[in-house]
């Protein structure tokens, strides 16, 4: 027999279930009518104003349904044994969405723009952070007799291309030393060791390549910082205009929020490991002015290494199992992707 609490569950998941779908307050006669719980009109009366009093529903102005709380919707969540899986065919469709992205911008711009679709929710993704990234290899190109391009390329597929003008011309020999002792010295490091390891180079290099090195480490040492303003791509803001009626704010204040580089990182932040998803519903968000949204966040990279975040912002009223769902595979096939599995 089902205990009281189990069935009161049963009841706030109804009520959760129609709620998103409809956009409605949920009547007991509801309940009853479309839930298969084997339990009377009065049991479900009983159990609903049981919820309300514990504050997991709410009663909307003189409506006579009711509708889950964030504090519902935590139990809700927090109670989800199983996620609904990705159909066959939403799984191939992401594989080849996703494998035909050309560079890791084409990865990240195709991540977001499939996560607004298949969620119907704002997405944003977090480019791999520097700091966690390693050098994988470091390309020299002759563009002109006096002017190379430099190219670096992280783990985490990251391409940095920089020019460098020489200011004297480099014969092809000049150009293959330098870039042997390049990859010599920097391959394999993380770049926060990899800017130092640049310093050393200067000091080892031969007399006759110290010019050389010298151009070329100044450069190459701003590849290796991070680059703030390309830390975020964003997706999907017009899905909010589409469910304007479940923000009682101002939609403005929530679209000047995601704006905010700092805000949208903090976000993210609670993705310590790949794959894991958090969910913060409404008033658990720290920026007061997305406290009428949920975000559902996952960090992304290989088995044991973490390249970044993404995730979704939307209403609380949201699909949370196909959302979860959703934000879970992307990002694990983006971690494929970008670990070259």
């Amino acid at each position: 027999m089902v205990s009281s609490d189990e069935r009161r569950f049963q009841v706030l998941r109804a009520i959760v279930a129609d709620y998103v779908s409809n956009n409605e307050p949920v009547a007991s006669k509801a309940i009853v009518d479309r839930h298969n719980l084997g339990v009377s009109s009065a049991t479900v009366r009983n159990d609903m104003a049981a919820l309300e009093e514990e504050g997991y529903i709410a009663q909307p102005h003189t409506s006579a349904g009711r509708i889950p709380t964030d504090k519902g919707y935590r139990l809700f969540v927090d109670r989800l044994s199983d996620v609904k899986p990705l159909s066959v065919a939403e799984r191939r469709a992401i594989q080849s969405f996703l494998g035909g992205a050309l560079d890791l911008d084409d990865v990240l711009r195709r991540s977001v723009r499939l996560l607004a679709q298949l969620t119907r929710q704002v997405a944003v993704v977090q480019y791999p952070t520097l700091t966690r990234s390693t050098v994988r290899h470091v390309e020299v190109v002759q563009l002109t007799p006096a002017r190379v391009m430099l190219v670096l390329i992280t783990d985490t597929g990251r391409v940095d291309q920089r020019i460098v003008d020489m200011g004297d011309v480099l014969t092809e020999e000049t150009v293959a030393r330098v870039r042997t002792m390049l990859n010599a010295t920097l391959t394999g490091h993380p770049l926060t060791d990899a800017a130092a390891k640049v310093g050393e180079l200067l000091e080892d290099a031969p007399a006759e390549l110290r010019d050389a090195m010298t151009r070329m480490s100044t450069v190459l040492i701003e590849s290796l910082v991070e680059h703030p303003e390309e830390r975020l791509v964003l997706g999907g803001t017009a899905n909010l205009t589409r469910n304007a009626a479940d923000f009682p704010g101002s939609l403005r204040q929530i679209l000047e929020a995601l704006e905010e580089q700092v805000v949208v990182l903090k976000l993210l932040a609670a993705a310590r490991v790949p794959g894991t998803v958090t969910v913060r519903i409404g008033e658990e968000n720290e920026a007061e002015d997305l406290r009428s949204t949920s975000v559902v966040s996952v960090g992304y990279g290989s088995r044991d290494l973490l390249f970044g975040g993404m995730g979704v912002v939307g209403p609380t009223r949201m699909d949370y199992p196909g959302t979860i769902a959703a934000v879970r595979a992307v990002a694990n096939y983006v971690g494929e992707i970008l670990s070259g599995r």
